[in-house]
């Protein structure tokens, strides 16, 4: 592809004020806004059952100098092969749990969350002008909104951005790609399983290269380009614990456990029946593409079609077309409004001070963002009091009940319940791991919660030698439990019903281990 990037930091230094030393650029500003978003957001960042398994799972690297390679945490699949793929990132969960509890937990996702949008406005910045780039950034906070938890893939948000942003650099000024990137993806492949994703895009891009070289007849050039720079990304991505065990996991997470996705929410479609920012998203490139008639090279296309495919069906992906979406479409958009003078006109309609904000930032200015970003949070966590996991993700007063009422043995637990179990030392059925469990248990667990058949909870039981259970209200099994023989509801609230068996439990699992309370 020709370079078609349109240079704003020109437009900026024409519009206006020479830089001070206490300047703030655009980036920086929206960092700042993004951060102070996610921290008032306070538990919303901890509502999810997945957060303190990884916590749980940093804290055992951490004790035991070494990565799991097989479960240590539930009774159903102990000692099971595990990939523990995202271990880095569990390590630094556990670390900031440590030494600043929750807060500092919900502080570390927020930090990433606002670097990966910072990193996405000073990418645009390069093409687009200050009012598009503030647009594209503003929808791509509300498409990662609904998925803005403490996990992973927040945490390796600032590679993915980073790692597609150079690479459509490369692409747009028709140069090589950056081979300094490649230990990114050496630490985004010990974060996150999501660093595959960022193979396939070194995939699309080299074939755009190539296309592009053969209207020049460099086609070998690029190819030997190109080709080399995505093996050696290839072999950048096994330099983890596990090897080639990470690149499988992506197939095995698409292409053959589907009946697990199918009953994880975030796996699901995006719910049109609330307001969805992806709806935002469609009608402006619809309006794009039919009114102004933008167009995008063909490597582009496919891979603005490929993420709005998967956002579509998977609400997990949405984000990917939030973030990514933009850095594919900058350069041909500012061809296009270039061509057309739309640009230039808006910019000198009012974006003066925007325009000045495109240059980067100068040290005072980051240091004034920095004790802003200080004060403002203190003053959030002031108000709002200290970060408690919420009940419904984290069952506390449910599972205090059940040590009270004696219960022993084996726990049935809730899904979204089994990373809170494994934080606070109690081994679960089932938890978020779901890539360990595989299909088929997941089905067997699916159908005793459902009642698939008369005998599907009864023998689920008896199978696993269950002592108690820890299942939500709204569960056909947990009204099941009040009428079995040998069962007895012990405690009920809105979130959480816990039964003990009375007669014959087996073993002594909990009192051997109780849950300590969260903090």
């Amino acid at each position: 592809m020709e370079s078609t990037t349109v240079n704003t930091h020109a437009v900026g230094r024409a519009a206006g004020a020479r830089t001070g030393s206490w300047h703030v650029s655009l980036p920086l500003l929206a960092g700042l806004l993004t951060f102070l978003y996610g921290v008032s957001r306070g538990t919303a960042l901890l509502a999810d059952g997945d957060t303190y398994w990884h916590v749980a799972a940093g804290r055992w690297i951490l004790e035991h100098g070494a990565v799991p390679t097989q479960d240590p945490f539930s009774h159903t699949r102990l000692g099971a092969p595990w990939t523990a793929h995202e271990w880095l990132s569990e390590v630094l969960l556990e670390l900031a749990h440590a030494a600043g509890g929750w807060e500092l937990v919900a502080a570390l996702t927020a930090l990433a969350f606002a670097l990966s949008i910072s990193i996405l406005g000073r990418a645009l910045l390069r093409s687009l002008e200050p009012i598009h780039v503030v647009a594209a950034m503003t929808l791509a906070v509300l498409m990662t909104a609904g998925h803005l938890v403490a996990r992973p893939h927040i945490l390796a948000m600032p590679l993915l951005v980073a790692w597609a942003a150079e690479l459509v650099r490369a692409r747009d000024r028709d140069a090589a790609p950056p081979f300094w990137l490649l230990p990114l993806m050496t630490l985004w492949a010990n974060m996150h399983g999501g660093f595959t994703l960022g193979i396939g895009l070194a995939v699309a891009f080299a074939a755009e290269a190539v296309l592009a070289a053969a209207r020049h007849g460099r086609v070998a050039a690029a190819a030997r380009t190109w080709g080399l720079f995505v093996a050696l990304a290839v072999v950048a991505s096994l330099l983890t614990p596990h090897g080639p065990q990470g690149l499988l996991f992506t197939w095995q997470i698409m292409f053959e456990d589907s009946f697990m996705l199918g009953r994880i929410g975030e796996w699901r479609s995006p719910d049109f029946h609330r307001f969805q920012p992806l709806e935002v998203w469609l009608l402006g490139i619809m309006a794009l593409a039919m009114h102004q008639g933008v167009k995008l090279p063909l490597a582009r296309l496919v891979l603005l079609l490929g993420f709005t495919h998967l956002a579509l069906k998977h609400v997990r992906n949405v984000e990917l077309l939030g973030l990514l979406a933009p850095l594919f479409l900058a350069a041909p958009l500012a061809q296009h409004f270039h061509a057309r003078g739309a640009g230039r006109k808006q910019f000198a309609g009012g974006d003066r001070l925007l325009g000045a904000l495109t240059r980067g930032a100068a040290p005072g200015g980051l240091l004034l963002v920095l004790l802003l970003g200080g004060l403002a949070t203190t003053s959030i966590w002031s108000a709002t009091g200290p970060l408690v996991p919420p009940e419904q993700i984290a069952p506390q007063r449910a599972a205090k009940a059940a040590r009270d009422a004696g219960a022993a043995g084996p726990v049935l637990n809730d899904y979204g319940w089994g990373g809170y179990l494994i934080y606070a030392g109690v081994p679960p059925f089932i938890d978020g791991r779901a890539d360990m469990y595989r299909d088929g248990f997941v089905k067997e667990y699916a159908e005793a919660m459902d009642l698939a058949t008369p005998t599907s909870l009864p023998r689920l039981l008896d199978r696993y030698q269950i002592g108690w259970t820890l299942l939500p209200p709204n569960r056909p099994a947990t009204a099941m439990l009040d009428r079995l023989p040998g069962w007895r509801r012990v405690h009920a609230d809105e979130h959480a019903v816990v039964h003990v068996k009375t007669s014959g439990a087996p073993g002594d699992a909990i009192a051997a281990a109780p849950a300590r309370a969260l903090p």
